[in-house]
């Protein structure tokens, strides 16, 4: 560990092979796995936890308390999973009491690119890409392998779904299902994820299930419930239509037209 021009409290947790840069301030009470790298002026506060691997540009700030007036000082925790990119002066915060959570979580494999903003009680899944100047309000939960496109903003409690693609500069105020596209302001459906899905390893039945299942939620006629209940009917259970199935039901915001 190179500590040379830094503000490590002793308290810190350092795991082994962790270089941290020059003009970087870390907390008491924080935890870094090892071969993690930490570029200079980075700020790591308190009660952040930092997986194995990562990597933490200049300028990123990590654990800063929520930007919400709820906030009453109680002990909450930001974490990063392992092998996640944290590029220049992005900034996740803690979580809160009041929401029942109490940690902002961003997964495993994941990128974080320049600007972009993970606020209190965010769930980032694992291997999500979130674009440079987007923003995540508070308690936004986004699925593993969903792509945040650049300059987007994301409405506080939405839902964001596994392999699902957001375009840039995108408004999103409702839930986005699994596997899908969506772009333009207000947010619509602009198809399946072909690209992402054929190159996850998807098979073609899967991706033609896929596709069959969300022409009938969004061009047969059929309001939202009635092309649920149509799906149940005339299509055989599987992984991929109960998943989809599943994240319409409870989707609480409603999702994009």
């Amino acid at each position: 560990m190179n500590t040379h021009m830094t503000n490590v409290h002793p308290g810190a947790r350092i795991g082994r092979n962790v270089v941290i840069s020059p003009f970087t301030t870390i907390s008491e009470h924080v935890e870094i796995g090892d071969d993690c790298w930490i570029g200079p002026n980075v700020t790591i506060f308190d009660y952040t936890r930092i997986g194995r691997g990562c990597q933490i540009f200049p300028g990123a700030v990590l654990g800063g308390i929520p930007q919400d007036l709820k906030f009453q000082g109680e002990v909450s925790w930001a974490e990063i999973g392992d092998n996640t990119v944290v590029r220049e002066y992005a900034t996740v915060h803690r979580g809160t009491e009041y929401s029942g959570k109490g940690t902002t979580y961003v997964g495993h494999d994941c990128l974080l690119m320049a600007y972009t903003h993970v606020a209190h009680d965010c769930r980032v899944g694992n291997h999500c890409i979130i674009s440079s100047f987007s923003a995540l309000a508070g308690e936004v939960d986004i699925d593993d392998w969903a792509i945040v496109g650049g300059g987007t903003m994301i409405h506080q409690f939405c839902h964001i779904g596994e392999h699902a693609m957001l375009g840039g500069a995108s408004g999103i105020r409702k839930d986005v299902p699994p596997f899908v596209i969506t772009g333009h302001n207000p947010p619509v459906f602009g198809g399946v994820n072909l690209v992402g899905l054929r190159r996850r390893g998807f098979s073609a039945e899967a991706i033609s299930e896929i596709s069959d299942i969300y022409k009938l939620i969004y061009s047969s006629g059929l309001n939202v419930t009635d092309a649920c209940a149509r799906i149940r009917e005339t299509m055989a259970p599987s992984e991929n239509r109960d998943k989809i199935l599943s994240f319409i039901e409870h989707a609480s915001r409603g999702i994009i037209r």
